[in-house]
């Protein structure tokens, strides 16, 4: 079979896609051939100005753009003279400084005002042509219709001004909600002295750590703190369950381990499924104004211990046990009953303090650490609520952004003996 080179006998091109492409010699039919046609219906607008910006040539684009007429504008306007008051105090201070010294200036926004008095953002990329002995001769100006670009940095704007305001209204809806969670006022034993701080890890979520300190009957006074585990709404519905369940025990039943088990019931029926649970310490407080100093009886659901910071300088865990409350359906939990004496402090804190990772730890995790909490605390014994509550909150500073998890302290204290 005889053919011409390179045909398809299926009567696709050489590409053999069926689509027709054209040869090297039928391009030049598909560009441009005229380039006055091409300076003047430019998608751009192009304009040569000699150096005191005096218009010597300005494309049809551009004209239309402005709603001028070439004889209103060459020879007898200057580029300036087409920008807006702003425009053109930029165009004497910066741009055209600029462009003596550069050559070239490329991508300015500015803003044109037509002939009927309208605004239209522009971009502007101005470059001087020189002579064939270096010596400047004309600036010739490209100008882009940048109206849609504005009309989306406009949009985009909008869009974050209304993602910072839900954000602000958002943190705002938290804050709430997490005040809502502690007590609005702390209040204290007669003859005792507290303090509490709670220190959110973030701004846009509800904590789960939480903290009580309420009177009894009979002069005894109730107080917890814990934390659940997650965060968000669903950790704030935890909370508030396990807050006002606690309460409720301390009222029926003034036996922490009781109160604990009654928790732990009622989160293992409302939760099991979503397996939330919480860790804490409930406590019974009894002032002994007799001799100074308050007797506490105890319980821990899987909380970090205690710490009983002592008037004689000396600072003592206490041993508690207890498994987290609500990740099981029965568990045991036993009382252990602290006497503070005068001078002495109980602090009790969630593990966001101990599990805070500063920027230098001794342990091999890179976690802050009980032991580390020890020493601390033996450098600020004797103390009092207010002084260790304080210190406390200035420790949890230093850690930046080591501090991960939301934090709670409460201390209660007894006032020193009087000589």
């Amino acid at each position: 079979m005889t053919g011409t080179a390179g045909a398809d006998p299926h009567g696709q091109g050489p590409s053999g896609d069926g689509s027709a492409r054209p040869s090297e010699a039928g391009f030049p039919a598909l560009l441009e051939d005229n380039l006055e046609d091409l300076y003047e219906n430019s998608p751009c607008g192009n304009l040569s100005t000699l150096l005191d910006g005096t218009i010597a040539k300005i494309n049809g684009t551009l004209l239309a753009w402005l709603g001028y007429s070439r004889e209103e504008l060459v020879g007898l306007r200057r580029f300036s003279d087409l920008l807006t008051g702003g425009g053109r105090i930029y165009h004497e201070t910066h741009f055209a400084p600029m462009l003596a010294m550069q050559g070239e200036i490329r991508g300015v926004s500015l803003e044109l005002r037509s002939k009927d008095g309208s605004r239209m953002p522009v971009l502007v990329t101005s470059v001087v042509k020189a002579g064939s002995e270096g010596q400047p001769q004309l600036i010739r100006t490209a100008v882009f219709d940048a109206r849609m670009r504005r009309a989306y940095e406009r949009e985009l704007l909008n869009a974050r001004k209304a993602a910072e305001r839900e954000d602000e209204r958002l943190r705002q809806l938290v804050s709430k909600l997490q005040r809502s969670l502690l007590p609005a006022v702390l209040q204290t034993p007669p003859g005792l002295e507290s303090a509490a701080y709670y220190r959110a890890a973030s701004a846009d979520e509800v904590g789960g750590d939480f903290y009580d300190l309420f009177p009894l009957d009979d002069d005894r006074w109730g107080f917890f703190l814990g934390d659940v585990s997650g965060k968000g709404v669903e950790a704030a519905a935890v909370t508030a369950l396990a807050r006002y369940t606690l309460r409720a025990a301390a009222v029926y039943d003034p036996d922490p381990a009781a109160a604990l088990r009654n928790l732990n019931t009622v989160l293992w029926q409302e939760y099991r499924e979503d397996a939330r649970y919480c860790t804490v310490v409930f406590g019974i407080l009894t002032p002994t104004p007799s001799v100074g100093g308050f007797t506490a009886v105890i319980a821990s659901g899987g909380h970090p211990e205690p710490l009983l910071l002592r008037a004689d300088g000396s600072v003592h865990y206490q041993r508690t046990r207890g498994r987290i409350v609500g990740a099981f359906p029965t568990s045991q939990y036993a009382n252990t009953t602290v006497v503070a004496n005068p001078g002495d402090t109980l602090l009790l804190y969630s593990d966001g303090l101990t599990e805070a990772r500063p920027a230098s730890s001794e342990t091999a995790d890179g976690r802050y650490g009980t032991a580390a909490l020890a020493r601390f605390a033996t450098r600020l014994a004797p103390t009092n609520a207010a002084d260790a509550v304080a210190a406390v909150t200035e420790l949890l500073s230093t850690f930046g952004a080591g501090l991960t998890d939301d934090t709670a302290v409460l201390a209660i204290s007894a006032p020193p003996s009087r000589p």
